[in-house]
């Protein structure tokens, strides 16, 4: 990414913390519907509902740009690892609260601080590894026997955890060379076609209720302006500054919970929540240190 122009940085943290509050609110959509569809649905229609937002909006600007890419094999295969993100948070969504899940979910970068090694060939220095323990410290705190916590699904939690963890390091290898736009396109192409034939073994849904309706569209809009914004911010300020912000998605998951599910973490879940986020910070604090 091109370095941010002076006086940029601020904006960097706005917009974050708006794609942040779209991630909470695309979760919290989620939610909502996996309560009556089955997981595989759920995501397909977040997938296909982004990618038809993206073909009506984008597609008269850009044309065939909207989809070209240099590295079809390696965008399609980041996709897939986005795409089992996905199933595996709606699936854990519809067995645990959404403060917990996000929170499970939000140890990728120390997953990513693991493979960097082995798949990178980056050094891994001391306090990056005390980061990492923290983390997962705070993930055990979360989802500690007696938390009532549904054992499928923090394994489905962290399932996702890593599998998004491998779709950062692709993006951070790719992203230098791939337009944005195009990255946010095939991950929506490749969700959608390769959910769309696995439909025909989820039932059928029957009526389309105008909720549901509703829900869809709340998700396809949030998951396209989500990430663009997340893009954008990276393009204003730098990683180090705006790692730690995005922790704030974890409040706000909290908040819509308590808002629309009536659930609140109890005291040990929010100090493992706090553990999580000092984590992210040190890991945050060590980047910035070594530019």
């Amino acid at each position: 990414m091109s370095p941010a122009p002076p006086g940029r940085p601020l904006l960097g943290i706005v917009l974050i913390v708006v794609a942040t509050a779209f991630f909470a609110v695309l979760d919290g959509t989620a939610k909502l519907l996996a309560a009556t569809w089955p997981p595989v649905w759920v995501a397909w229609a977040r997938y296909t509902a982004q990618g038809a937002l993206m073909l009506a909006i984008l597609l008269p600007i850009r044309g065939p740009r909207l989809w070209h890419t240099r590295r079809p094999g390696g965008q399609a295969l980041r996709a897939l690892f986005l795409l089992a993100t996905t199933v595996c948070i709606v699936t854990a969504l519809r067995r645990m609260p959404l403060a917990e899940t996000t929170a499970v979910v939000f140890t990728a970068p120390l997953f990513v601080v693991l493979l960097s090694r082995p798949i990178l060939g980056e050094s891994v220095g001391r306090l990056r590894w005390i980061a990492t323990g923290l983390g997962f410290a705070g993930a055990l705190i979360v989802t500690r026997p007696g938390a009532g916590l549904a054992v499928d699904g923090m394994l489905l939690a962290a399932a996702g955890a890593l599998t998004l963890a491998l779709y950062q390091i692709m993006t951070r290898q790719m992203s230098p060379q791939e337009d944005p736009l195009a990255m946010l396109f095939w991950n929506a192409l490749v969700g959608s076609v390769v959910l769309t034939p696995l439909l025909a073994w989820q039932g059928e849904l029957g009526p389309l209720e105008l909720r549901s309706a509703g829900l869809v569209l709340t998700m396809g809009v949030a998951a396209g302006l989500g990430h663009f914004l997340l893009i954008r911010a990276f393009r204003e300020a730098p990683a180090s500054l705006l790692s730690p912000v995005s922790y704030l998605q974890i409040l706000m998951a909290a908040a819509v919970g308590w808002l629309f599910f009536e659930q609140f973490p109890d005291p040990l879940s929010l100090a493992g929540m706090a553990v999580i986020i000092l984590s992210g910070a040190l890991l945050a604090w060590q980047a910035h240190q070594a530019d």
